[in-house]
């Protein structure tokens, strides 16, 4: 099997964490300060448990009791940091894993339109939770928790090098293997680590997808097929883990075995020069709690190499979507008067090689009128919105939107203003499909304005023709599920039509906005919205030629 090659060099990641690391460094610091505490009271409990074992063998002068004492009082206060850590954990490692999310999800939200569909909606979602955490925990628990090891390692080899060179000599020869060892498992592990993800977030997209597709997939017998794709997924993820297993058996097996034999030689060797009397009781059992303490942290950085590998692969994951390019940010601008929408000689392609999907398009949607886009699919209705709202910007020529005075005697002047998203809150957007949120009817109108009544709810209802809404037993306040779940495709389309027809704007927007509705019920809605928008400009995109009986303005559509 072909390994991805990485993308990010190490140098690369280690500067993107200490970009990011602004909001973990409290409990980093904290966690850093416990663990060093933490090798403090572990050398000195080494020491204390040395001079009560003397104490007892009449090697030296002292009092067991009060030694005891002391050595109680070190085991207490290592049971304070634990729960200590515990707590700094529980409280702010949340609050740090929130804020992280938070910032990913508003570089999502935040980003340009057009980038984000490279990814899987399953994919960003595991990576917003997955990498997400595991970024988080190298950050306050893995990079604290490897200075702690190294000064675990130093401490402890200095006070066994006092002790005795030859015996510190002995276990520190176990490190060059350890080195080499690493290097290598790094390395392999990195890569392997980067498929694993990979697939997780494949086997995530798959589960989600029919989970949205359900009633599809029913209806085209294609449910086995589904269980079948998974368990393919499910099955490469199952080699991948395997293959990992046994490379990190082999690493872990090699390092233990050099370090017992380490150990069963400078036990030996401490033996020796306690039968010859070189050494007491005492200091071949602080000998033997040292050699743990140097080779644990060794052992340590075992067990945290596959985190930190684990926690680079999520670094890469992260960084390319952080890589996904942002829209121009700015104050709203918001238009007064009548506003028109001007396109002149506009071509668009949404790839370099892609097929031109508008060509040398040029109108004036001026202001007051109702146009409706017709169209084959694929000749472009949807991109000419999309150009509207600044998801997308023309490939060549231009595109503005201009306002004029209602009056010709009114003080303002005439604006024009080049489309952005500085200016989409000019605009009022009711997209094809379903598109109501989980939660309340109320919840969903709310959205379109914060600050609506229910009197305001109320009349924008009517005029989407949503009226039974209030002959439902909980009317506004009636849950909705997913996607509308539990409404009809006409109730949720006509819902979110006063969803629009609540947010202020001088421009509304439909795109195919009626195709769940009959044909009386759409003839009225159409009255409404002509009757209601009278002084704003409509844009109506739609497959219906019933509709051209309401408009203003026509405009064909060709393939390109």
């Amino acid at each position: 099997m072909q390994l991805n090659k990485t993308k990010y060099s190490t140098k690369e990641i280690a500067a993107w964490l200490w970009q990011h690391h602004k909001n973990c460094r409290l409990q980093a610091l904290l966690n850093m300060l416990i663990g060093l505490s933490l090798v403090g009271l572990g050398l000195l409990s080494v020491d204390t448990i040395r001079s009560i074992t003397d104490i007892a063998t009449h090697a030296k002068e002292g009092s067991i009791i009060w030694t005891a004492v002391l050595l109680g009082s070190v085991f207490l206060c290592e049971l304070l940091m634990h729960i200590f850590s515990t707590w700094i954990s529980a409280v702010l490692g949340v609050k740090t894993q929130n804020m992280m999310q938070q910032f990913f999800f508003r570089q999502l939200i935040k980003g340009k339109w057009h980038g984000i569909e490279k990814f899987h909606s399953g994919d960003v979602i595991n990576r917003l939770f997955g990498d997400v955490g595991d970024i988080v925990d190298l950050m306050t628990d893995v990079l604290p928790t490897t200075v702690v090891v190294i000064a675990q390692f130093l401490a402890s080899f200095i006070y066994l090098y006092v002790m005795d060179r030859t015996l510190a000599i002995i276990v520190i020869v176990t490190s060059p293997l350890f080195v080499v060892l690493s290097r290598l498992y790094f390395k392999r592990m990195r890569r392997i680590v980067r498929t694993i993800k990979d697939s997780n977030s494949a086997i995530q997209s798959i589960i989600q997808e029919s989970i949205q597709h359900k009633m599809v997939i029913k209806v085209l017998g294609q449910e086995n097929a589904m269980v079948d794709k998974l368990e393919l997924r499910q099955s490469l993820l199952r080699k991948q883990i395997k293959s990992r297993a046994k490379f990190s058996i082999l690493s872990k097996t090699l390092v233990n075995i050099g370090f017992v034999g380490a150990f069963l030689v400078a036990l030996v060797w401490g033996l020796f020069q306690l039968q010859e009397g070189l050494i007491t009781m005492g200091v071949l059992m602080a000998f033997t709690q040292l050699i743990n303490r140097i080779q644990r942290p060794m052992l340590d950085a075992a067990r945290l190499l596959p985190i930190f590998v684990n926690s680079l692969t999520s670094c890469e994951r992260l960084m390319e979507l952080e890589e996904l390019p942002l829209e121009e940010e700015g104050e709203p601008v918001v238009l007064e008067g009548h506003v028109g929408i001007r396109f002149n000689d506009v071509s668009y392609h949404y790839t370099q090689k892609g097929r031109t999907v508008i060509k040398h398009f040029s109108h004036d949607f001026k202001p007051g009128t109702f146009t409706a886009i017709l169209g084959e699919t694929g000749a472009g209705k949807t991109t000419i919105i999309r150009l509207i709202l600044a998801l997308i910007s023309p490939t060549e020529g231009t595109a503005e939107a201009y306002s004029q005075p209602p009056t010709s005697s009114s003080l303002l002047s005439t604006v024009n203003c080049r489309l952005s998203p500085a200016l989409r809150g000019n605009f009022s957007y009711i997209p094809q499909g379903n598109t109501l949120f989980s939660g309340s009817i109320r919840d969903n109108l709310l959205m379109g304005n914060p600050d609506a009544t229910t009197e305001e709810m109320r009349h924008a209802l009517h005029l989407a023709m949503a009226d039974f809404v209030f002959k439902l037993p909980e009317g506004l306040d009636t849950h909705c599920a997913e996607q509308g779940g539990g409404l009809s495709e006409g109730q949720a389309q006509r819902i979110a039509i006063a969803r629009a027809i609540l947010h202020p704007c001088r421009v509304l927007l439909l795109d195919e906005a009626t195709s769940a509705l009959d044909v009386q019920t759409e003839k009225k809605l159409l009255e409404n919205l002509k009757q209601h928008f009278h002084d704003r400009t409509i844009i109506f995109i739609t497959h219906r030629l019933a509709v051209v009986d309401f408009t203003s303005d026509v405009i064909r559509m060709v393939r390109q």
